[in-house]
């Protein structure tokens, strides 16, 4: 594949493949959406997202302004609020009391935070990995969850793959990768774009090794 000739979208997604492929086909991933755990490993895997998610909402504001990262910073993808509705219908009213980040975790969204604040090139990236995946892999999620656990469709447990705003996904992902093609960036820097997103699959999947840990199947 010639760079030059490759859209940024088309060199994005296809050089973070193997990553990508190893964070969906993780152990845990696979046992939670096989219907082997629990919906307390469900829950868990939840409140990992918040505080993820929390790293990259926050820093939104600061950055919708910004040249490169202001165009991605679009409020009908904030997950952060369905989110809470999720942990609230997963845990009760005083989640956040017993909220808690596995290491892998709190790496992942201080990453996220150290790219908010210093490099918005990378903020691109983990945008990317994160919002990109809830529109599509995430739909399996959810439908798996509402099958295995008993959630109401598109309902509290859920709320969080449900994008109410977000009409028709196929042109709202087509529309994020004309953006993706737009960057301002040079190859350099989409080339150090491409590497950061390969580390955010690399991070995702170090939660999952954990979360795997935290809940082995049992034999």
């Amino acid at each position: 594949m010639n760079p030059a000739s490759t859209s940024f979208s088309t060199l994005i997604r296809t050089a973070s493949h193997e990553q990508h492929t190893e964070a969906e086909t993780s152990t845990f991933m696979s046992d939670l959406l096989g219907g082997g755990l629990g919906v307390e490993a469900y829950a868990r895997y939840t409140e990992q997202l918040w505080f993820v998610y929390r790293a990259l909402e926050e820093a939104a504001p600061r950055l919708a302004g910004d040249p490169v990262a202001g165009p991605f910073v679009r409020p009908e993808l904030m997950r952060l609020a369905a989110l809470e509705r999720d942990l609230a219908h997963l845990r009760g009213a005083d989640w956040r009391a017993g909220l808690s980040a596995l290491p892998a975790t709190e790496e992942y969204a201080a990453r996220v935070a150290e790219c908010a604040a210093t490099w918005p090139g990378g903020y691109v990236a983990h945008h990317y990995t994160r919002y990109l995946g809830d529109l599509s892999g995430g739909q399996i999620i959810r439908d798996r969850a509402e099958r295995t656990w008993g959630f109401a469709r598109k309902g509290d447990g859920v709320r969080f793959y449900v994008f109410e705003e977000i009409a028709n996904p196929a042109a709202f992902k087509r529309e994020y990768r004309e953006l993706l093609d737009g960057l301002r960036a040079d190859d350099l820097e989409k080339q150090r774009v491409v590497a950061e997103c390969k580390r955010a699959f690399a991070l995702n999947t170090a939660v999952f090794r954990e979360l795997g840990e935290e809940f082995p199947l049992s034999a």
